[in-house]
């Protein structure tokens, strides 16, 4: 876990520090499949801007995420630029004044930076755009082998069901 100490920098009100962190970054786990954040630790740009309010903090980062394709179970990547930005109100009042990621001046970045990759995925993480996934008769990878399989014969016991079936 990853986390800064916003008391280091002593900034006043109207001041702003950019500082270069590392990020240690924690894998996903969408579907029983383990995506791994590369590289990790991760390089990242944190500015921290102190108003007589509160303060803004704001994250660059820059990952992929690799793991197996959502249909073919094929490698896969996936970029992320994530530029992400929170508030922490002086005297928090709500919720949305403030950020669960401070906590005694000191920022969880790991956390941060985790909760931000997962916001950002698709609803599938795909080796390609146009991947076929695979056969769901045989289990062939129909990106490499397309094929198709002949119709088989209906079992004979299902024929008085079939006769209520209504034309098509």
């Amino acid at each position: 876990m990853t986390t800064f100490d916003l008391r280091t920098l002593r900034l006043r009100s109207g001041d702003q520090a950019r500082e270069r962190v590392e990020i240690a970054l924690e894998p996903l786990v969408l579907g029983g499949q383990t995506y791994e954040p590369q590289p990790n630790p991760a390089a990242a740009g944190l500015t921290v801007t102190r108003a007589s309010s509160g303060t803004v903090l704001e994250l660059a980062l820059d990952v992929k995420l690799e793991g197996p394709c959502f249909r073919c179970l094929a490698d896969a990547e996936l970029p992320l630029s994530l530029r992400l930005r929170e508030y922490q109100a002086v005297h928090p009042e709500g919720e949305d004044m403030r950020t669960e990621y401070l906590d005694d001046d000191r920022l969880d970045l790991s956390a941060w930076a985790h909760d931000a990759i997962a916001l950002a995925l698709p609803d599938k993480i795909l080796c390609r755009p146009d991947c076929a996934g695979l056969c769901p008769v045989c289990g062939q990878d129909l990106n490499e082998e397309p094929h198709e399989h002949a119709v088989e014969a209906a079992d004979p016991r299902w024929a008085a069901l079939e006769s209520l079936r209504e034309p098509e």
